[in-house]
This record gives C-alpha cells, sequence and structure tokens, in this order.
C-alpha cells in the first residue's frame, strides 16, 4: 500500500500510470475495432462473434471492470496532473501556452472527457440496448438464427440500423476524430514518459504515433460511413425489420 502511495504521491508515478493505463486502452481499441469490423463480413461472422462474448460473463465482465478500472486511473492521473502543472504555474505564459505545445497536447484533457461521453452513450446504445437513443426502438426484437447455437441477438442488424441514423453516425465520426487527436499525442507521450525519447527512438515513436492514430480513426470511420454510404447490410435489414414489425403484430393480435 505504502509503494502506491509513494507511486500515485508523485508526478512521476502518475506520469508511469497514465502511460501503462494508456497502453492497455490502446490494444483494447484495436481489439474493439477488429472485431467491429466484422460488419463488412457476412451477418453471421459479428454474431457469431457477439454470441461467444456474452457467452461468456465471467470473462466479459471481468474485462469490463478491468477496464472501467484502467479507465478510471488513465482519468484521474490526467486530471491531477493538469491540476498539479497549473497550479505550479498559475500564470499563464506570455503570449498563451508554453513553448512547444501542440493543439493535441493541450487539448487531451477535453478531448478524453468527450471520448468518454461517447462511451457511455455508445454502451447505453449498443450493450444496454436503452430504447429511445437509437433512432429505432428496442434493439432486443431483433433476433438471429446462429448455425449450431438457435437464436441469438441480432448484433448485425442493430450496428447498421444505429448506424443508419445521421446524428448516431456523425457522434461516432466526431468521437473517432477526437480519438485520433488524442491517440497522436498520447502514443508518443507514454512512451516519452517510460523514458523512451532519444534521438535514435523519437523520430520512430512520432512515427508509429502517427500511422497507429490514422490507422485507428480510418477503421472506425468506415463503419458508418460503409453504412450511410455504401449502404452496409441495407438489405438484409429491411427483411430483418420486416420480420419483426410482422412478429410484433401477430403477438399484438392474439
Amino acid at each position: 500500500m505504502n509503494l502506491l502511495q509513494r507511486i500515485w504521491g508523485s508526478s512521476l508515478g502518475k506520469k508511469y500510470v497514465m502511460a501503462l493505463t494508456g497502453i492497455a486502452l490502446f490494444l483494447f481499441v484495436i481489439g474493439h475495432l477488429v472485431g467491429n469490423l466484422q460488419v463488412f463480413g457476412p451477418p453471421e461472422a459479428i454474431n457469431a462473434y457477439a454470441h461467444f462474448l456474452q457467452s461468456k460473463p465471467g470473462l466479459v465482465w471481468g474485462a469490463r471492470l478491468g477496464l472501467l478500472a484502467t479507465v478510471g486511473l488513465h482519468i484521474a492521473a490526467a486530471l491531477t496532473l493538469t491540476a498539479a502543472n497549473k497550479a505550479a504555474r498559475p500564470v499563464q505564459y506570455a503570449g498563451g501556452d508554453g513553448y512547444g505545445a501542440s493543439a493535441r497536447s493541450r487539448y487531451m484533457v477535453v478531448s478524453g472527457l468527450v471520448i468518454l461521453a461517447f462511451v457511455i452513450y455508445h454502451l447505453l446504445h449498443f450493450t444496454v440496448r436503452l430504447p429511445g437513443i437509437n433512432g429505432y426502438g428496442d434493439f432486443s426484437q431483433l433476433k438471429a438464427q446462429l448455425p449450431g447455437v438457435g437464436t441469438v441477438p441480432d448484433v448485425y442488424a442493430m450496428t447498421v440500423i444505429g448506424f443508419k441514423v445521421w446524428w448516431v453516425s456523425a457522434f461516432y465520426l466526431i468521437a473517432q476524430a477526437l480519438l485520433f487527436l488524442h491517440l497522436g499525442h498520447g502514443l508518443s507521450a507514454m512512451f516519452q514518459s517510460l523514458g523512451l525519447r532519444n534521438h535514435v527512438w523519437w523520430p520512430r515513436i512520432t512515427a508509429f504515433a502517427k500511422v497507429a492514430s490514422i490507422a485507428i480513426f480510418l477503421g472506425y470511420a468506415s463503419i458508418p460511413l460503409g453504412i450511410l454510404v455504401g449502404g452496409v447490410g441495407s438489405d438484409y435489414v429491411k427483411q430483418v425489420t420486416k420480420a419483426a414489425t410482422a412478429e410484433a403484430a401477430a403477438k399484438e393480435a392474439k
């Protein structure tokens, strides 16, 4: 406990916490993207992936709680470091920001909080499936048949229907743009906090940060854009919603 208190009690310790939690969140972002990109495949692909996760509640909830703790530590370290930096220099630099401060570094906290707000909405939209926030209604009505399994939630239809709503896709793209800015600076700052900034590694690290942030942005942005512009899953969703409407009408008739 004393060791943890000493780590958290120093600015250097908080920077290590930010760096290590940043690595964990970066890996999660990549894994989540790989799973989501299955929407470009047949409906069975992403439905099977979602069913696999839902069939392992212990694993999923352990990952969720671990991710929540990681996000909490990352945000707490960022906010306390920002407050400490302001307290150390209450008078602003002449001409505004400090020398060498980029737009990305100045707005890391703001972009991080907006991304957090989006994550909460995203969870309510696709995980909790809260009716009334997705422009469709009750996602729990959408079911699909998975070979060898049976009836499962139709995550493919939920994804396509969700991103067919323009303001949902717009919010998603804004959040991804902020994530791009956040990662572009955060990845390089993370390695710097771990002591890897030198004349040999730094150019490679900054290049990696730029390439990785661009690739992640393009990957995530391709999903709503592919649905809105490319019509991914349009015919499938028409069939699913027609069947769901017919089933609901039959239940009401009884």
